[in-house]
């Protein structure tokens, strides 16, 4: 095996796929990547990953001068990373690709995909759920950055919120009673809330957020004039956590810990999520009722990131 450099991450910017490309090119251990934001130019913002000539200059500057001096390993996640990859490629460069890029798998090195999607092929690698940084290390630097957390009265709860989606379209009311629902058991039993929202979250949520749990010990972070977002803290000091059911990546994250996990307005996930919250309680990974907190014995995190990245180095021939 020969020694290779550091990888580059190639994004659109947005946080779920910079989040998968950065786990993945940091599992590698091959040094601190370097990150690249696309900014895709007409027509190739819309027909990627599909191949044009002059896809040189059809992703920003800033790739152009990259695939000038052409890297030795691109890990991409997205629409268009996969066009900007299929272009590396081209040019001598090793390519991951994150997601189905909805076309053949042979324009790429490697694809990792969820296990619920269809795509398959010789070089293509499955998970369950999405890469992410989650293990026993990222979770007690949450705890240390956030040590404040540890005065707040047990069991503590974290509560992560996403927002309505094609997939999951679940109603504004119907979260409020979560809300609420959630609030009366921590009022009877005692304990706290650790919160968080996210960009997709309806901004009236925030407010019934806040409003639902005035009288429960808290923390909560609105995306938004509330400083750093402690998400990892969140999680690294949880007891257990409550997920929204719109988002594979919220829930792969939070059942990476080793604490009890229940999906709030589960009923409402459809196609891919369903299929993954299936997979989930198949593995005893879910809590099997809503807000009904079973004692477990030992949980096994589900923890995927370092596996596939064992395999990806395996399969290109990759030492550190």
């Amino acid at each position: 095996m020969k020694r290779w450099s550091p990888p580059w991450t190639i994004t659109d910017g947005r946080a779920g796929n910079v989040r998968q490309a950065v786990a993945l090119a940091t599992a590698l251990k091959l040094g601190a990547h370097r990150p690249l934001v696309l900014t895709p130019r007409a027509p190739w913002r819309w027909l990627a990953p599909r191949w044009l000539p002059g896809a040189v200059n059809g992703y920003g500057d800033a790739f152009a001068a990259l695939a000038a001096d052409a890297p030795e390993l691109a890990v991409g996640c997205g629409r268009q990373a996969a066009g900007a990859l299929r272009e590396l490629r081209r040019r001598g460069t090793k390519v991951v690709q994150i997601l189905d890029p909805r076309l053949n798998p042979r324009h790429w090195d490697l694809l990792v995909v969820p296990e619920h999607d269809r795509l398959r092929g010789s070089n293509v690698l499955t998970l369950l759920g999405s890469l992410n940084p989650v293990n026993d290390d990222w979770l007690a630097c949450g705890r240390a950055a956030f040590a404040a957390f540890s005065a707040l009265p047990g069991p503590r709860t974290a509560l992560l919120v996403g927002g309505p989606t094609p997939h999951a379209p679940w109603h504004e009311p119907d979260m409020v009673q979560v809300f609420q629902q959630l609030a009366s058991q921590l009022r009877e039993e005692g304990g706290s809330l650790l919160a968080t929202t996210s960009r997709r979250t309806p901004p009236a949520l925030v407010g019934a957020l806040r409003s639902a749990f005035a009288e429960v010990p808290n923390v909560i972070w609105g995306d938004g004039g509330d400083g750093v977002n402690p998400y990892a803290g969140l999680l690294g000091w949880a007891n257990r956590v409550v997920v929204s059911p719109d988002s594979v990546n919220l829930l792969s994250e939070a059942c990476a810990t080793r604490m009890p996990v229940a999906v709030a307005l589960a009923d409402q996930a459809q196609g891919r999520l369903a299929h993954f919250q299936h997979a989930l309680r198949e593995r005893g990974r879910l809590q099997p009722r809503w807000l009904d907190w079973q004692t477990q014995g030992r949980i096994e995190p589900l923890r995927e990131t370092t596996r596939v990245a064992e395999d990806v180095r395996a399969r290109l021939g990759i030492q550190a």
